[in-house]
């Protein structure tokens, strides 16, 4: 997971079992079987004296450099690979390996796997975005689609659970859930638009099974050209944001004994390696706490003034920085959830007997890639 969020203790918690204890490293390889949701190594945090004056290098990019730039961002399957993936599909599908199965070694891609490896490092230490067009999902159906689609994952990293279930493959469509109970609804089952925001993993992957009638449209944007503008413009904001002082809604999905929060700040400098600048944010987490934080039996204290108005200046410097994409039927979105927040608009579905929008999900670790 991204630096400083891999506490197994916590400041308001009974000390928890190691949960390295008996994690095949095969597959987790971090030893870590987790959502992300831990709190940070407070010890290795470091103060906003010690973050950068500015950023530069290619997590750094503007909106215009790939709005009429394609090519530098999508990628068309070719049918060499499409192939490549249907085959790996229906040998791993004859195995009656369980989905939570698929490894790089029982679904192998010769030719594809050389430029997933070249597409993993653009994740992690380029723009961080990637859009794949050309997938057939209305050809294969969902079940090979989603075979197919874990397959390529395990070449970008390894499945990380994103609910409390202990899911490793979501989707993402409107299960009527009512959108104002932030406090016990995840967001992304529900139509409602989800303001930036960062996933708790090291990647995130979309893979486009149905569209909506309207709406349900992406915006993404850099989280270093967030960075150096708000150090320029709101510096008071960005020293905000990197103390450890705001809390985020675990909603339930909580082991015994730990708490319903964490305490974390929204960017994190890594401690060793290279020193990037990393963050980890949802605004729905921060809102939702009111439970804990109003009443005479308070647990934390509510938003101040001033981190309402750093998480409204943040939410506002996304949208003007932000690079916005529609994703078709077929398309597969990758991102970097270290680098880049990314938005979605609210949608309205068609009327049955039409699909509904319906969005696979990967979350993906890749602790090897991090400090």
């Amino acid at each position: 997971m991204a630096p400083a969020l891999t506490s197994i203790e916590s400041e308001t918690s009974s000390p928890l079992p190691d949960p390295k204890a008996h994690v095949s490293k095969a597959i987790f390889p971090d030893g870590i079987k987790t959502s992300g949701q831990h709190e940070p190594i407070y010890e290795d945090l470091r103060d906003y004296a010690d973050f950068p004056e500015i950023i530069d290098g290619p997590t750094v990019w503007k909106a215009e450099d790939y709005k009429d730039n394609p090519e530098r961002w999508v990628h068309h399957f070719s049918e060499q690979e499409i192939s490549e993936l249907s085959t790996a599909a229906d040998d791993f599908r004859a195995s009656n390996t369980p989905l939570t199965g698929i490894t790089k070694d029982n679904f192998t891609l010769p030719h594809l796997s050389t430029f997933l490896a070249s597409i993993r490092n653009e994740l992690l230490n380029g723009k961080g975005f990637i859009l794949f067009k050309g997938f057939p999902v209305e050809r294969w159906g969902n079940h090979k689609s989603a075979i197919a689609y874990m397959g390529l994952g395990t070449y970008l990293g390894y499945f990380v659970s994103q609910n409390g279930k202990g899911h490793v493959l979501g989707h993402v469509k409107d299960l009527g859930d009512d959108a104002t109970q932030i406090d016990r609804v995840r967001i992304y089952r529900t139509n409602a638009r989800q303001f930036f925001h960062g996933d708790s993993s090291d990647i995130v992957g979309l893979l486009c099974i149905a569209r909506a009638l309207s709406g349900g449209e992406s915006d993404i944007a850099s989280v270093h050209h967030i960075y150096n503008t708000l150090r320029r413009t709101h510096p008071s904001v960005l020293r905000l944001l990197s103390q450890p002082i705001w809390y985020f809604d675990r909603k339930g999905e909580v082991s015994l004994h730990q708490a319903p929060y964490i305490r974390a700040p929204v960017l994190y400098l890594e401690p060793r390696g290279q020193g990037r600048v990393y963050c980890r944010y949802d605004p729905y987490f921060i809102r939702s706490l009111s439970r804990f934080s109003s009443g005479p039996n308070a647990e934390i204290p509510p938003l101040s003034p001033e981190q309402e108005e750093a998480a409204r200046v943040l939410e506002e410097t996304a949208e003007g920085v932000k690079l916005h994409m529609v994703l078709e039927v077929g398309d597969i979105q990758f991102l970097s959830n270290s680098h880049v927040l990314h938005a979605r608009t609210a949608y309205t579905d068609h009327p049955p007997p039409v699909p509904r929008r319906h969005l696979m999900r990967l979350w993906l670790g890749t602790p090897e890639g991090k400090g």
